[in-house]
């Protein structure tokens, strides 16, 4: 499964590249998300409760941050595993380009799944993916804006 878009959001890059890189702030937007733990700049892990479909789930799961080129561009990948649900692994690229007082964040992210929600059928796991990472660059840049307000 592939998911690509791009956001606009209204705080410098500096700013931007973080909250990215800030726990509290990746707790609040990530829809679900129950713990963020941050082990050392690189090295972050999670539960997070989901429901795709008929299946809901608790998964657990360990991040890895790649910061060569940061903060105009860096990647993660990560593994979660949701138990009797079924297991996910993934990675996306992050571009963060400077506009004036804005920045333009763009990714492509690639993710493997397993278990009961393979079994959902792709246009379903697809959907929800789309609809889960809207949501929370939707957070993300709520969060920016209502940061730079104050």
């Amino acid at each position: 499964m592939e998911l690509k878009d791009e956001i606009v959001i209204n705080a410098p890059r500096d700013r931007v590249y973080e909250a990215l890189n800030d726990p509290e702030v990746l707790k609040q937007c990530i829809p679900g998300c129950e713990e963020l733990i941050k082990h050392s700049d690189t090295e972050l892990e999670a539960k997070v409760l989901l429901k795709v479909g008929p299946v809901k789930a608790r998964f657990g799961g360990n991040v890895t941050l790649h910061t060569e080129g940061a903060p105009e561009q860096f990647s993660l990948t990560g593994q979660g595993n949701g138990g009797a649900a079924g297991h996910a692994k993934g990675g996306a690229d992050v571009t963060l380009e400077a506009s004036g007082d804005q920045t333009i964040l763009r990714y492509e992210a690639k993710a493997e799944i397993g278990g009961k929600l393979a079994q959902l059928g792709s246009r379903l796991v697809q959907s929800t993916a789309k609809k889960l990472a809207a949501k929370f660059f939707q957070s993300f840049a709520e969060v920016m804006e209502n940061e730079n307000v104050t």
